[in-house]
Protein backbone atom coordinates (compact mmCIF):
# COMPACT_ATOMS: atom_id res chain seq x y z
CA UNK A 1 0.00 0.00 0.00
CA UNK A 2 2.81 2.37 0.85
CA UNK A 3 4.52 1.42 -2.36
CA UNK A 4 1.46 2.47 -4.39
CA UNK A 5 1.38 5.84 -2.64
CA UNK A 6 5.10 6.38 -3.23
CA UNK A 7 4.75 5.53 -6.90
CA UNK A 8 1.79 7.89 -7.28
CA UNK A 9 3.74 10.68 -5.61
CA UNK A 10 6.82 10.19 -7.76
CA UNK A 11 5.02 10.17 -11.15
CA UNK A 12 3.93 13.56 -12.53
CA UNK A 13 0.23 14.19 -12.97
CA UNK A 14 -1.22 13.82 -16.45
CA UNK A 15 -2.28 17.49 -16.61
CA UNK A 16 1.16 18.91 -15.86
CA UNK A 17 3.09 20.21 -18.83
CA UNK A 18 6.11 22.26 -19.52
CA UNK A 19 6.18 26.00 -19.13
CA UNK A 20 6.34 26.37 -22.91
CA UNK A 21 3.05 24.54 -23.37
CA UNK A 22 1.29 26.98 -21.05
CA UNK A 23 2.75 30.08 -22.70
CA UNK A 24 2.00 29.06 -26.32
CA UNK A 25 -1.83 29.36 -26.06
CA UNK A 26 -1.53 32.80 -24.49
CA UNK A 27 0.84 33.91 -27.23
CA UNK A 28 -1.57 32.63 -29.90
CA UNK A 29 -4.46 34.49 -28.27
CA UNK A 30 -2.38 37.69 -28.18
CA UNK A 31 -1.50 37.32 -31.88
CA UNK A 32 -5.17 36.80 -32.76
CA UNK A 33 -6.18 39.87 -30.73
CA UNK A 34 -3.46 41.90 -32.42
CA UNK A 35 -4.60 41.10 -35.96
CA UNK A 36 -8.35 41.28 -35.31
CA UNK A 37 -8.60 44.13 -32.78
CA UNK A 38 -5.48 46.20 -32.21
CA UNK A 39 -4.20 46.56 -35.78
CA UNK A 40 -7.56 47.59 -37.35
CA UNK A 41 -8.14 50.04 -34.50
CA UNK A 42 -4.74 51.66 -35.12
CA UNK A 43 -5.51 51.96 -38.85
CA UNK A 44 -8.86 53.57 -38.12
CA UNK A 45 -7.24 55.99 -35.67
CA UNK A 46 -4.66 57.04 -38.29
CA UNK A 47 -7.41 57.59 -40.88
CA UNK A 48 -9.35 59.72 -38.40
CA UNK A 49 -6.24 61.80 -37.64
CA UNK A 50 -5.67 62.36 -41.37
CA UNK A 51 -9.33 63.35 -41.82
CA UNK A 52 -9.14 65.86 -38.97
CA UNK A 53 -5.85 67.30 -40.23
CA UNK A 54 -7.32 67.74 -43.72
CA UNK A 55 -10.37 69.74 -42.59
CA UNK A 56 -10.84 73.00 -44.44
CA UNK A 57 -13.36 75.79 -44.68
CA UNK A 58 -16.63 74.65 -46.26
CA UNK A 59 -16.43 70.96 -45.26
CA UNK A 60 -19.64 69.47 -43.91
CA UNK A 61 -18.97 67.76 -40.58
CA UNK A 62 -20.74 65.86 -37.82
CA UNK A 63 -19.47 66.17 -34.26
CA UNK A 64 -19.31 63.39 -31.69
CA UNK A 65 -22.40 64.97 -30.13
CA UNK A 66 -24.34 64.64 -33.38
CA UNK A 67 -24.29 68.31 -34.40
CA UNK A 68 -24.23 68.82 -38.17
CA UNK A 69 -22.63 71.92 -39.61
CA UNK A 70 -20.17 73.49 -42.02
CA UNK A 71 -16.61 74.43 -41.08
CA UNK A 72 -16.39 78.23 -40.92
CA UNK A 73 -12.78 78.65 -39.77
CA UNK A 74 -9.99 76.39 -38.60
CA UNK A 75 -7.41 77.07 -35.93
CA UNK A 76 -4.53 75.00 -34.63
CA UNK A 77 -6.52 72.96 -32.10
CA UNK A 78 -10.09 74.12 -32.67
CA UNK A 79 -12.62 74.45 -35.45
CA UNK A 80 -15.52 76.88 -35.65
CA UNK A 81 -18.58 75.17 -37.10
CA UNK A 82 -21.45 77.16 -38.59
CA UNK A 83 -24.66 75.44 -37.50
CA UNK A 84 -27.31 77.90 -38.70
CA UNK A 85 -27.33 81.31 -40.35
CA UNK A 86 -25.89 83.15 -37.37
CA UNK A 87 -24.93 80.35 -35.01
CA UNK A 88 -21.29 79.38 -34.80
CA UNK A 89 -19.88 76.90 -32.30
CA UNK A 90 -16.22 76.29 -31.52
CA UNK A 91 -15.16 72.64 -31.16
CA UNK A 92 -11.90 70.87 -30.49
CA UNK A 93 -10.59 69.08 -33.56
CA UNK A 94 -10.95 65.79 -31.71
CA UNK A 95 -14.71 66.41 -31.38
CA UNK A 96 -15.26 65.98 -35.13
CA UNK A 97 -16.59 62.47 -35.78
CA UNK A 98 -17.02 62.42 -39.56
CA UNK A 99 -16.73 64.58 -42.63
CA UNK A 100 -19.78 64.29 -44.88
CA UNK A 101 -18.78 63.78 -48.50
CA UNK A 102 -20.94 65.02 -51.34
CA UNK A 103 -22.57 61.71 -52.19
CA UNK A 104 -24.91 63.34 -54.68
CA UNK A 105 -22.05 63.81 -57.15
CA UNK A 106 -20.81 60.23 -56.81
CA UNK A 107 -24.11 58.49 -57.52
CA UNK A 108 -24.71 59.90 -61.03
CA UNK A 109 -21.18 58.96 -62.00
CA UNK A 110 -21.90 55.37 -61.03
CA UNK A 111 -25.19 55.45 -62.91
CA UNK A 112 -23.42 56.79 -66.00
CA UNK A 113 -20.90 53.95 -65.85
CA UNK A 114 -23.71 51.43 -65.54
CA UNK A 115 -25.57 53.05 -68.43
CA UNK A 116 -22.47 52.83 -70.62
CA UNK A 117 -21.95 49.18 -69.66
CA UNK A 118 -25.58 48.30 -70.36
CA UNK A 119 -25.55 50.12 -73.70
CA UNK A 120 -22.44 48.17 -74.67
CA UNK A 121 -24.16 44.96 -73.68
CA UNK A 122 -27.26 45.79 -75.69
CA UNK A 123 -25.20 46.70 -78.76
CA UNK A 124 -23.32 43.43 -78.75
CA UNK A 125 -26.40 41.18 -79.15
CA UNK A 126 -27.68 43.41 -81.97
CA UNK A 127 -24.47 42.76 -83.88
CA UNK A 128 -24.85 39.04 -83.21
CA UNK A 129 -28.37 39.14 -84.63
CA UNK A 130 -27.10 40.76 -87.83
CA UNK A 131 -24.55 37.99 -88.19
CA UNK A 132 -27.25 35.37 -87.61
CA UNK A 133 -29.44 36.81 -90.39
CA UNK A 134 -26.56 36.61 -92.82
CA UNK A 135 -26.12 32.93 -92.02
CA UNK A 136 -29.82 32.26 -92.53
CA UNK A 137 -29.79 33.32 -96.20
CA UNK A 138 -27.81 30.27 -97.33
CA UNK A 139 -30.30 28.08 -95.45
CA UNK A 140 -33.14 29.61 -97.48
CA UNK A 141 -31.35 28.72 -100.72
CA UNK A 142 -31.57 25.01 -99.91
Amino acid sequence: MYNALLQAASTPAAGEGSLLMTIVPFALIFIIFYFFLIRPQNKKQKETEKMIAALKKGDKVVTIGGIHGVVATTKENTIIVKVEDGAKIEFNRSAIATVIADKVEEKPAKKEKKAVETSEKTETPAEDVKEDTSTETPAEDK
